[in-house]
Order: C-alpha cells, then sequence, then structure tokens
C-alpha cells in the first residue's frame, strides 16, 4: 500500500517540464547557428571531438536526477503491515439517480449536483459506518463496493454524471436489486439504502423489489429531489444551455418530482421518505433515522506503520547527477572504436 506524504510537491515537476523547453529549444538555436556557420560535413570534420549523443544522455541524466529530488520531497510510503481495527457502524449503500431528469435544474444547481452534496453531507455525519455507492438511470450499475474509505468514496461520487449509463428512464427496481447485492444475507450488520431520486420511475416492480430487500433486513430511505411543478431538460454546451429535451410530437419535456413511488417504496421496508430540497431538514431527518439504527461491530484492514521511501530517491538522484556531472560531452577513444551511437 502507498502513500504519499507531501503532494504538493508533485506541482514542482512542472519545472523539470520547463527545463526539456529549455534544452530543446536550445539545440534548436544551436543546429539553426551551424547550419548559418557552414555545412553540415564541414563541421563534423571541425568537432570531431564532440558527441551529440552524450549531450542528450547528460541532459536525459539531469532530468531523471531532478524528477528523482522532486519524488523525494513527496517522499512516497510503503505500509509495512496491517491490522484489524474494529468500530461500530452500519453499512450503507447510496443509490443515485443519473438519469437526465436528474439535470432539471427545479433545484439549484440541479436534481443531481443536489443530490451529490446531501450524499456528501451525510457521510460527513457518518463515524465508523461502511459505504457504498450504485449509480442508476434506465439501468443500474455497481460504483463502489462496500468500503470505510470516504475518500474515495467522495471520489467515486464527484465522477457520477448521466454518461455511465447507456441506458435512460429510471428504473428503480433495478437499482434496489443491485444494492441488495451488496450486502450478505446472513450478516449480522444492520443494513441501510438511502436512495436519491426525482421519483420518475419508467420501470415496474419497484414495490417487490423494496418488499424483497426486506426480506434480508434491508431498510430502505428515500429522498426525493425537485419540484412537483417541475421544470424542463437542458441540453448544455461548454456548460451554456442550447435547447431543451423534447420528445417524439418535438414537445418540450417537463419533468416533476413523483413523491408517491418513493414513499410506497419506502413503507415496503418500514423506512421512511424525506423531502430532499431542504438540505439542512433532510440531514436532521437522516441522522435521527440513522440514531434509530442499532450499529455492529465492523471490521476491516487498515495498513500501519508507512515507511519513508524518500531515501531511495535521494539515493538515485545523488548517482544520476554525479555521473552527469563528470561526463564530458567529447567522444570517449574505446566508446568512438565501439561507435556505440553511430558517430
Amino acid at each position: 500500500m502507498f502513500e504519499f506524504e507531501n503532494t504538493s510537491y508533485f506541482y514542482l515537476l512542472a519545472i523539470v517540464g520547463f527545463f526539456v523547453a529549455l534544452f530543446l529549444f536550445g539545440r534548436l538555436r544551436v543546429k539553426l547557428a551551424r547550419k548559418k556557420f557552414a555545412q553540415e560535413s564541414a563541421l563534423q570534420k571541425l568537432i570531431q571531438e564532440r558527441s551529440t549523443a552524450k549531450t542528450w544522455l547528460k541532459a536525459g541524466l539531469f532530468l531523471l536526477g531532478l524528477s528523482a529530488v522532486i519524488i523525494a520531497l513527496v517522499n512516497p510510503k510503503v505500509g509495512t503491515k496491517t491490522e484489524t481495527a474494529k468500530r461500530q457502524g452500519i453499512d450503507i449503500v447510496f443509490a443515485l439517480d443519473v438519469s437526465k431528469s436528474m439535470l432539471c435544474e427545479d433545484v439549484a444547481p440541479n436534481r443531481l449536483e443536489k443530490s451529490k452534496q446531501i450524499i456528501s453531507q451525510i457521510m460527513n455525519q457518518l463515524g465508523g459506518d461502511r459505504v457504498g455507492l450504485v449509480a442508476y438511470a434506465g439501468s443500474a450499475f455497481p460504483v463502489l463496493p462496500i468500503t470505510s474509505d470516504f475518500g474515495v468514496a467522495r471520489m467515486f461520487l464527484q465522477s457520477a454524471n448521466p454518461t455511465m449509463v447507456s441506458s435512460q428512464g429510471t428504473s428503480l427496481d433495478d437499482a434496489i436489486r443491485i444494492s441488495a447485492g451488496y450486502f450478505e444475507e446472513d450478516s449480522k450488520v444492520n443494513k441501510l439504502l438511502i436512495l436519491i431520486s426525482d421519483g420518475e420511475d419508467h420501470s415496474e416492480g419497484a414495490s417487490d423489489a423494496a418488499e424483497e430487500a426486506n426480506k434480508i433486513g434491508l431498510k430502505i430511505l428515500t429522498i426525493g429531489v425537485g419540484t412537483e411543478q417541475g421544470g424542463p431538460i437542458p441540453l448544455k454546451e461548454n456548460g451554456i444551455t442550447k435547447s431543451f429535451q423534447r420528445d417524439n410530437a418535438g414537445e418540450v419535456v417537463t419533468t416533476k418530482r413523483n413523491e408517491a413511488s418513493l414513499k410506497e417504496i419506502a413503507d415496503a421496508t418500514n423506512g421512511a421518505y424525506v423531502n430532499g430540497n431542504e438540505t439542512k431538514a433532510t440531514l436532521e431527518a437522516v441522522k435521527a433515522a440513522l440514531d434509530n439504527i442499532e450499529k455492529s461491530d465492523l471490521e476491516s484492514k487498515e495498513y500501519t506503520d508507512f515507511n519513508s521511501q524518500f531515501q531511495w530517491f535521494i539515493g538515485l538522484a545523488l548517482l544520476l547527477l554525479f555521473i552527469d556531472f563528470f561526463m564530458l560531452e567529447r567522444t570517449t577513444a574505446w566508446l568512438k572504436k565501439l561507435n556505440l551511437f553511430n558517430e
């Protein structure tokens, strides 16, 4: 397991790019100056002892040495052993609707971004719990398995968008079944599915899927985003709205929040429905629901005793820069006989 102590030093790699550009520019100027001075055949007689290949080799050694110094500053670390950490918590799967209707802007900035904000802030309230992520539209797609790494979960959450799922629509039943598959039936850990959607279900059987989930002890909390008045679905290019989604008759599609389907799903598992338009009220409702769920003992493997590896890169940098410093740009007699560089 690797980790980096000072990732901000990676920005210094831009200096390496600068020196590469500077070296190439210098070589170009030299080449142009030589052409003005004399023909190439004549120049080769004048500078027989100079090795072009060694000039490139020295530059390469210097740039590699400089890169090694920067990586040493970043200080890569390697985990040397693992320990089993025990904590109290529950397993939570977030099922996020990424259908095109979630791009509607009847809540700011739009339904999808609002849903991401809610999920992220719910994670901020969690302690020893583990989370997973499912994205769905016309079909469901497992994005992230159950994990205790909230940082990774947030990274996958931010990347969720309508292009993740090829078939459009909203299949709540598929989302529930895929989410239920994250949990082991005989597991004693309490399970919770937080399903976020505008409730526009284009499939059948969501209630049946919820009842099946209830049989394995899965409680479903549904969060509805969007307004009952609804709005159009903007089609944007470079962040600018160019038009709106239209149906086969050419009429602008209006998408509305459907609370009834979301309440029906929650009721099937003795869960709860929450209006997600007000973030603060939503977080309070979710916190109350989590407080009423009994926590279980969870175990997870975690790397400990991370050892710094910077010394290897410092040693490599010193070796490369040492060779670069003492390497001359003129040809070496015995290497010239071998003609390794075709000079």
